[in-house]
């Protein structure tokens, strides 16, 4: 998969994707990210990307133009836009494994009092990571990033985990873990040094449904799932 992230700071993107997972998946071709400098596509000879808004305001408002030349430059045929934006629909897993579908995926990150509208008509989707504000869009792109190359075939070591982890059957993974069996006097649950596969299975899905309950309301009955 190929990922464009069109940003005024390409090194925020270029650093956090040389590191682990998204490391080890350039590395061996499975993920190739490209991180451009809007400014690469302002016009004017102060390499500007923002202006006043029209009716006045605080603060400064990237311009539509350096975003739809930018586009117009990286996108490849059949290539996703997305507009990472406060206003765009919150991406849950669903989103997540659906983005992973296309071959290339444009994310276009704002930054100052926000984008001007018409940069909307040049994505395909605005997308959000939670109801809140950031500065910018660069770490709405990176939460994309990792979550999407995740479910790329090749990237995780072990992929039989995805099918185990939270949200990936709709409900929140069963708490796992690992030694001591005693920490400080907290006790790692007895069924799972039982030895007894099916009730430690038993056990995780029950624990699984009912943090699940308690976080979300009743989890998915298996037939809807």
């Amino acid at each position: 998969m190929n990922i464009d992230v069109i940003t005024i700071f390409p090194g925020l993107v270029e650093g956090f994707v040389s590191w682990g997972v998204l490391g080890r998946a350039i590395a061996a071709g499975r993920l190739n990210v490209r991180a451009h400098d809007l400014r690469a596509w302002s016009t004017d000879r102060h390499r500007s990307v923002d202006d006043e808004p029209y009716g006045g305001g605080a603060g400064m408002v990237m311009s539509p133009a350096p975003f739809f030349e930018a586009v117009d430059s990286v996108r490849e045929p059949g290539g996703h836009v997305v507009l990472l934006s406060a206003k765009g629909r919150k991406l849950d897993h669903g989103g997540v494994a659906r983005l992973a579908g296309h071959a290339q995926l444009v994310l276009l990150c704002g930054r100052y009092e926000g984008v001007d509208e018409r940069v909307a008509a040049v994505a395909d989707e605005e997308l959000s990571i939670g109801d809140f504000v950031l500065a910018g869009g660069e770490l709405g792109a990176l939460v994309v990033i990792e979550a999407v190359a995740r479910l790329l075939p090749g990237v995780l070591g072990n992929e039989k985990s995805l099918s185990f982890e939270s949200h990936a059957a709709g409900t929140l993974e069963y708490p796992q873990y690992t030694r001591p069996a005693e920490y400080r006097g907290l006790r790692v649950p007895a069924v799972l040094l039982s030895g007894d596969h099916g009730a430690i299975e038993r056990w995780r899905r029950e624990q699984s449904e009912r943090l699940t309950r308690a976080r979300h309301g009743p989890a998915p009955r298996a037939a809807e799932r």
